[in-house]
């Protein structure tokens, strides 16, 4: 009876110290995230431009989303665009970088780090500034172009068709934080599956094909649902580089939301916005969680 008190004793010293050294993320959780969550689906539902009162009006502003407001659409089409055409892209491409970079050769830790650094800086409004002067009516691009012969009146930021290519082109140069997860993945592969491949004679697309990419995709889903995420909550490139034009074709939904909210004062309207965004990403994520049966790999799952 004794030892079971002491170990109770224990058990609750243990719990204790544990939400002690979890106090500081518990403050800023409740603090910066679900306080705030709360308020702004509060706003949600009201009438409210910071100037006065908020008005419950119920669900007016969802309503009016998806009836009244033509933007609305514009917004959700060209981010919509951006995430099917950047996620594939930027995956494709940190793997393809990966699989260069888990071969041994010189400086190869200097190539990692080369690699990951747009990823840190990628969506700084510095960047953001360059890559609008790269592109822009006077920048390398276009220069580079007429120095071969082609002659465009108007950049590529000014075309409504291809401004959201450039958008989408920096957002896969960032490709660093994949890259470096799928290398991980990469080096956790047995080297026995490649040596029986090599001894059946498999060439290298049969050994890609059928080993490193089943054996990849618990990865390839984890770095999915992060970077759908990230897709939808673009905002800086948007803003910065074209403030969603020309002709609002790289108007992102959150920088429509943004609008709503600190141009027109519309706040309880942004916030519905935000809650839809909100609800757009769930989405997607559990769509992408219940299929994963069908696609992703797990070792363990073996019988």
């Amino acid at each position: 009876m004794k030892r079971r008190k002491n170990k109770s004793v224990y058990k609750t010293a243990d719990n204790a110290v544990a939400y002690l050294l979890m106090t500081p993320w518990l403050m800023g959780f409740v603090g910066m995230w679900l306080i705030p969550a709360a308020i702004s689906m509060y706003y949600s539902f009201t009438n409210f431009n910071l100037l006065n009162q908020p008005q419950i009006i119920g669900f007016a502003n969802y309503i009016r989303v998806f009836t009244q407001d033509d933007t609305f659409i514009q917004a959700l089409k060209v981010t919509f665009t951006y995430v099917l055409v950047l996620v594939p892209l930027r995956l494709a491409f940190a793997l393809f970088v990966a699989m260069l970079l888990n071969k041994k050769h010189a400086g190869l830790g200097l190539y990692r780090t080369l690699y990951y650094v747009p990823s840190i800086i990628g969506g700084s409004i510095a960047v953001s500034v360059v890559w609008k002067q790269i592109f822009g009516s006077k920048g390398v691009v276009m220069t580079l172009l007429s120095l071969v012969g082609v002659n465009q009146t108007t950049s590529f930021l000014g075309n409504p068709r291809t401004a959201l290519g450039a958008i989408v082109l920096m957002g896969v140069w960032q490709f660093g934080s994949s890259m470096l997860i799928f290398l991980s993945a990469l080096k956790q592969i047995p080297f026995s599956l490649y040596e029986s491949a090599m001894v059946d004679g498999a060439r290298p697309g049969y050994t890609f094909l059928h080993i490193t990419l089943p054996m990849l995709t618990p990865t390839i889903f984890f770095n999915l649902i992060l970077q759908i995420i990230n897709g939808f909550r673009v905002f800086t490139e948007s803003y910065v580089i074209t403030d969603g034009g020309p002709l609002d074709s790289t108007l992102s939904y959150v920088l429509y939301l943004y609008r709503r909210a600190f141009t027109y004062f519309d706040m309880g309207y942004s916030c519905a916005l935000a809650w839809i965004l909100v609800a757009i990403i769930a989405v997607f994520t559990v769509i992408i969680f219940k299929t994963q049966k069908n696609w992703v790999y797990y070792e363990s799952e073996e019988e």
